[in-house]
């Protein structure tokens, strides 16, 4: 591949984050009393992933990314359920923020310095991915080294464009990009046979194999090609929203060290130890801080549990998606979730 098609591909990416940028108009005055006034958190959320933000049986969107919402909006409005979720593609997601479209995105969006100081704020990192390629098994590719001069599907604008590029260019493959407006759009072609390959989040690859009837005839190559630091973002130039934002997050990982579970939360109330009785509110003034009740994290954790309650319902070996914890394990377990202490 040249310089020069690298080159375009990587301008390709800026270009669309300046486009962004320029789409967002004024910023608002302050999310947190927008949503209180409201009454109603308004999330952005993925279209369709399974697992994460999808329609069940009974018509109604769940998942990983739908239980960050519902955290945010007990932890804000005392109640989980005061939620409007909104699913959007990368584009619309990242220019609704500054305007109001909506007050979160609990999307499946990587952190990276291009977005960060682009205004676009990562509070906390909830999922650790990385991204792989995904192959029929009637191909004859098992390992990245054999896609060289193959057809690769994936959404334009998204990090895997340059992912793509310079792996490919540093281990001197040929290949050919085609993109498309969404994740989905891009699963979709590759599903199609339009595409020899398809790139995404591991997580993500998971996540949409588990609808399709035929999974078994598909394969996730096993080398993974990138870090993936994944959270919910805020638009820059709100403190306060970000702050609250950051610290229910902190609460479910917090909850989950301390053993404080959605079943037992209420009993946990009654605890001795300080760091339970600061996080549930019993003691101090951290929520009023927040500008919240005292009991913000204890509502949060009461509507959807601690993080690891979050990760098993949704994401875990018990689901479809089957996922190990892997790096999103505790550091304790030798994972690399961690909270910042509440004190």
């Amino acid at each position: 591949m040249s310089i020069q098609s690298t080159l375009s591909t990587t301008s390709k990416i800026f270009l669309s984050l300046a486009a962004i940028a320029a789409l967002a108009g004024p910023a608002r005055a302050d999310v947190l009393d927008d949503v209180k006034a409201n009454g109603v958190l308004k999330c952005g959320v993925t279209l369709a992933a399974t697992g994460f933000s999808a329609e069940n049986n009974a018509g109604k969107r769940e998942g990983f990314d739908v239980d960050l919402c519902k955290a945010i909006a007990a932890a804000t409005l005392g109640d989980g359920t005061k939620i409007q979720l909104i699913p959007m593609d990368l584009k619309t997601a990242f220019a609704g923020l500054p305007t109001g479209a909506v007050d979160v995105l609990t999307h499946r969006f990587t952190q990276t310095q291009s977005r960060d100081v682009g205004g676009l704020k990562y509070p906390k990192i909830m999922f650790f991915d990385g991204q792989g390629f995904i192959v029929t098994k009637k191909s004859k590719a098992n390992k990245i080294a054999d896609l060289n001069n193959a057809t690769i599907c994936t959404a334009q604008g998204a990090t895997s464009e340059l992912i793509v590029a310079d792996y490919f260019r540093a281990h001197k493959l040929k290949y050919k990009i085609v993109t498309f407006a969404s994740q989905e759009q891009a699963w979709d072609a590759f599903v199609g046979k339009r595409c020899d390959a398809a790139i995404n989040d591991r997580s993500g690859l998971a996540s949409r194999l588990a609808k399709l009837p035929n999974k078994d005839d598909f394969k996730v190559l096993a080398e993974t090609v990138s870090n993936e630091p994944i959270g919910p973002i805020v638009a820059q130039g709100q403190p306060r929203w970000e702050s609250l934002v950051r610290f229910t997050l902190n609460a479910l990982v917090a909850a989950e060290e301390l053993g404080v579970t959605q079943a037992n939360v209420d009993e946990q109330r009654s605890s001795q130890n300080p760091d339970v009785q600061r996080l549930l509110g019993v003691t101090g003034d951290f929520g009023a801080k927040l500008g919240v009740a005292n009991d913000w994290a204890y509502k949060a954790i009461k509507a959807v549990g601690n993080y690891g309650d979050v990760w098993d319902r949704n994401v875990g070996i018990k689901t479809p998606l089957r996922l190990e914890r892997g790096r999103n394990a505790l550091v304790a377990n030798g994972g690399l979730m961690l909270s910042i202490p509440v004190r």
